[in-house]
């Protein structure tokens, strides 16, 4: 009897998001969405503005690749929110700083929204994760800045890397934090789709 081999379709280029599935052995082809990220309405409303964008991106390249057999797409957005602002990838050092400051010595949270495609159906999901950070100086800000990792990240840190000294604590998922929620996503998998581990074969 052969077994089922399920292939995943990353609609992302994040290099984050692409280690996560690697060091879970799966191999995704990546497929960046190139999507209109403009969430207008949502802004207030941080889950559904992730779900939207996550969305988007795997209907985007949905409509290039179309169903594929044996194929699963998989599209995420994250977010940071704090006090009703949502805090993307800053534009540069002064928005950077800013943002920095504004996380220091208080608790956001970090929005996840998953989309995924198997045989033409999709499925979109939201996990939230709570980080504190604890009091930082001007030094460290500074320091920060100057690994210029704060730049391609939303809410300007990652938690992967150097931005672990920012934070002392994690309520939630850890890898919602870094960007993509896998438990969450296997478990939709499981429960939507009725897959297993056929991904990791």
């Amino acid at each position: 009897m052969n077994k089922l081999k399920i292939n995943i379709v990353l609609a992302s280029k994040s290099p984050r998001r692409i280690e996560i599935l690697l060091n879970l052995g799966i191999h995704p082809e990546v497929i960046p969405a190139d999507i209109d990220e403009d969430i207008g309405e949502f802004r207030g409303d941080p889950e559904m503005a992730v779900k939207v964008l996550a969305e988007r991106k795997a209907r985007a390249v949905y409509s290039v690749i179309g169903k594929r057999e044996n194929t699963v797409i998989m599209a995420a957005d994250t977010l940071v929110y704090k006090d009703k602002r949502l805090l993307g990838k800053p534009s540069g050092e002064k928005e950077a700083r800013e943002i920095l400051k504004f996380l220091s010595d208080s608790t956001h949270s970090v929005y996840t929204g998953v989309a995924i495609e198997y045989n033409g159906k999709f499925f979109v999901d939201c996990v939230e994760s709570k980080v504190h950070f604890k009091k930082l100086d001007r030094r460290e800000i500074d320091w920060y800045i100057a690994t210029g990792e704060p730049f391609d990240k939303a809410g300007g840190y990652g938690i992967q890397g150097k931005g672990a000294v920012l934070a002392d604590s994690i309520e939630g998922d850890y890898f919602n934090v870094v960007g993509l929620p896998v438990s969450r996503i296997f478990t939709v998998m499981k429960n939507e789709f009725g897959l297993g581990f056929e991904m990791f074969m």
